[in-house]
């Protein structure tokens, strides 16, 4: 996918709730996109009578697939904080946005000068014509519908610029990629712990420990076999619902080294989701503490080096807590 097709999915997944509004219940819906995907920034759920202009823009990221490049936040401030982090905030009021770019506002700006007050609302441009903006927003009137404005005018409080560039290049049509290890197995008739790990490159052994097996000689069709300690522990993971995406992290183990160990030595002290940690370098103390990280300082200069690797020390550090 192309940055232009990548920026285009995310407007259109944004257009996609126009005219949800509180007085129906429909934006509800947003509200529960948002709060259903795991870890929940500072481990918060939206209530449905919160504000919700930040809780909109990060539901439209989550179902575009973006979460990487576009922060999740529910609150204006931290998802500034965020974008700051992933160094794709652009303070100036000035800057020319291009659609899927997203615009924060602050009230309270006199016109004069570039404004750097507390923002107080958000959304997605949509489009650029000559000077003027076209931005889609959640809780605009208590509904999700458009604003227009002026490249520099007055409100502008700064915008998030996603790296959509870096992303599409990671995904490129025709780009040779490594083949993706399996990572885990489901029983079929006929099947035998001993000839599926024969298939994978493992051993029976191995298998029986990873899934906690106690027959070898036993398993059923439809059981699920994990063919790497990594891959049991995202399972876990996600089921007590610390990790959202399992079979993410269980694949980028082939990219990240170190962290098939990671998510197996998290996953065994690990027995409930908790706040996220606000920041990575909290996360990587918070799991040194725990005993789960004897090499912070490798975490700490590589956390920004994959996708989304910062927000998964967070979310285990949290948990460790």
């Amino acid at each position: 996918m192309t940055e232009k097709q990548l920026r285009e999915k995310v407007v259109a997944t944004a257009v996609a709730w126009l005219g949800c509004k509180e007085a129906n219940g429909s934006h509800r819906k947003i509200i529960d996109t948002y709060n259903a995907h795991k870890p929940l920034a500072r481990g918060y759920a939206v209530k449905y009578t919160d504000a919700w202009c930040a809780t909109y823009v990060s539901a439209v990221a989550i179902v575009a697939g973006v979460a990487d490049i576009l922060p999740l936040e529910c609150g204006c401030g931290p998802m500034i904080a965020l974008f700051k982090k992933l160094g794709t905030w652009r303070e100036n009021d000035a800057y020319t946005p291009v659609p899927g770019d997203v615009i924060f506002y602050d009230w309270d700006d006199g016109g004069k000068g570039d404004n750097t007050g507390n923002p107080d609302h958000v959304g997605i441009v949509t489009a650029v014509t000559g000077t003027t903006v076209t931005v889609i927003e959640g809780n605009k009137g208590n509904a999700v519908s458009y604003r227009t404005m002026k490249i520099n005018g007055k409100y502008i409080r700064g915008y998030g610029a996603p790296d959509y560039a870096g992303k599409a290049k990671e995904s490129t049509p025709g780009t040779p990629q490594a083949p993706v290890a399996a990572t885990v197995y489901t029983v079929k008739a006929g099947d035998t712990l001993g000839r599926i790990a024969a298939k994978h490159g493992t051993t029976v052994a191995k298998l029986a420990e990873i899934n906690g097996i106690k027959n070898p000689n036993l398993i059923h069709v439809g059981q699920v076999i994990y063919l790497t300690s990594a891959a049991a522990a995202t399972a876990k993971l996600a089921k007590l619902g610390v990790i959202n995406s399992p079979d993410y992290w269980a694949q980028a183990t082939s990219k990240v080294k170190y962290l098939d160990i990671l998510l197996t030595k998290a996953a065994e002290v690990i027995t409930k989701p908790g706040t996220r940690t606000s920041t990575p370098e909290d996360g990587v103390a918070a799991l040194v503490a725990a005993g789960v990280i004897d090499t912070p300082a490798y975490w700490l200069a590589n956390y920004d080096t994959f996708p989304s690797l910062g927000l998964l020390l967070c979310a285990l550090g949290g948990a460790v807590k």
